[in-house]
């Protein structure tokens, strides 16, 4: 194995290290909370893990750093099926509503169409109270229209997950692992149970890495993201172990096809000066900074850059889990001319001249929850930007009109970045690169 190999696998090994679930025992004493009340209210005991079972990414082993949305299902007493059949769905939700309440009066506690929604500090848990079937699988209830029963089936999945993980040489979960990283990076809008089971028949189609590791995963994740950009264009998959359907909310081909064409120029680019930031293009700032590879010692430390380190980034705000989606679009407007969308632009021509007004604004908020709070960043890059010391970077609140100004003045890469925070999550992310090349240039700044 050559040492370029092995210095981008200890790379992947720390990456992954880096996104690992960082607040795990936090998360075990909310379970357990939630569950003591459930075990109070419905068994009079005072179990803090009876009855209850994780489920969603966190039950697979494939949840990472960032994780908001924790999924729990509380096994009801069988004896109570009957009067909750006739009593209707709503029902149940609202008694393990009042039971969790009831005994954290100071944390808020809303039901919602499947489950009880637990809310804290960064992240919540969503309970689904369920009466446990002979199969093993749950009926749980459902309060759409007049409310309704359905069944779920969470151990297929979760022991299907251990057993392919075990055949893959560990490198499932690594893999639903990074896919996760990349979604959240680039605003993808994919479920978790969507990510593990296309991550689970990509490995089941090839043998290529059931004996291979770290050594190998610049080209599995290469080979992945080809695998996702080849997938036919569907509605719903069949998730792994349990076959349950698994909707397809928005389209991905089209951004992984583009991690794969990146994937290529990290690895192309072993042992460069440039390959960890190629990889973080794909990844996210998770992945080993550039800034950490060694520098010579004749370099004296007294020496400061020519331009301020201004950028922020928003990981280091908020945790990151995508669940929806959001637009950014951008009308540039110049004196003598009809307004036109950047994106238009960019299709015809590739780039953008100076003196430009660009006036960005949220072309699609629709899947937004109502309470989210947008944030926008804008980054200069290139020797123009250095020179100036305009790179810039800062993450802004949104002023209450969803919208930002700028003007283009040098030439060179610049990026607009929109995030929507809710409950002290980012849950949704957009961006547009404007790609400025050279004319006369004036010499007020971009923005």
């Amino acid at each position: 194995m050559g040492i370029l190999k092995m210095a981008t696998a200890e790379d992947f090994k720390t990456f992954l290290s880096n996104i690992r679930v960082d607040n795990s025992v936090t998360f075990s004493s909310r379970y357990g909370e939630v569950t003591a009340a459930l075990n109070k209210s419905f068994r009079n005991t005072e179990s803090k893990t009876a009855n209850s079972l994780q489920v969603g990414s966190y039950g697979r082993w494939t949840a990472i750093k960032g994780i908001s949305d924790l999924d729990m299902i509380y096994v009801m007493p069988a004896g109570l099926y009957e009067s909750y059949k006739k009593s209707g769905s709503y029902s149940l939700l609202r008694d393990t509503k009042n039971a969790i309440s009831a005994r954290y009066p100071k944390t808020i506690v809303r039901v919602d169409r499947l489950v009880v929604r637990v809310l804290y500090v960064n992240f919540h848990i969503e309970v689904m109270p369920a009466f446990k079937l002979s199969d093993g699988s749950y009926h749980y209830p459902d309060t759409l229209g007049d409310g309704s029963w359905k069944v779920t089936k969470p151990h297929p999945e979760m022991d299907e997950m251990k057993a392919a993980n075990d055949r893959k040489n560990g490198n499932l979960r690594n893999l639903c692992k990074m896919a996760r990283a990349w979604k959240n990076k680039h605003g993808i809008v994919m479920g978790g149970l969507l990510v593990d089971t296309l991550a689970y028949r990509f490995l089941e189609a090839t043998e290529d890495y059931d004996k291979r590791s770290y050594n190998y995963y610049d080209e599995m994740c290469r080979d992945f993201f080809v695998f996702l950009g080849d997938q036919p264009k569907q509605s719903e998959y069949g998730a792994l172990g349990s076959n349950q359907r698994v909707r397809v909310k928005k389209r991905f081909e089209r951004q992984a096809k583009k991690a794969a064409r990146l994937c290529n120029l990290a690895i192309d680019a072993a042992g460069q000066k440039n390959e960890r930031q190629k990889w973080r293009d794909i990844f996210g700032n998770s992945y080993p900074s550039p800034n950490l590879v060694a520098e010579s010692k004749t370099v004296s430390a007294t020496i400061t850059p020519a331009f301020r380190q201004t950028e922020e980034f928003i990981e280091d705000m908020f945790p990151v889990d995508i669940r929806h989606h959001i637009g950014v679009d951008c009308n540039i407007k110049q004196k003598g001319f009809r307004p036109k969308l950047l994106r238009d632009l960019l299709k015809s021509s590739g780039f953008l001249f100076p003196k430009k007004e660009l006036g960005f604004y949220i072309s699609d908020a629709s899947d937004l929850p109502h309470g989210t709070m947008i944030y926008w960043k804008v980054l200069n890059r290139g020797p123009e930007a250095e020179a100036r010391d305009q790179v810039r970077g800062e993450i802004i609140a949104d002023k209450g009109h969803q919208e930002k100004t700028e003007r283009t003045s040098f030439r060179g890469e610049h990026v607009v970045e929109c995030y929507g925070v809710l409950n002290g999550v980012v849950i949704a992310r957009d961006g547009i690169l404007v790609p400025i090349t050279k004319e006369d240039v004036e010499e007020d700044t971009y923005a």
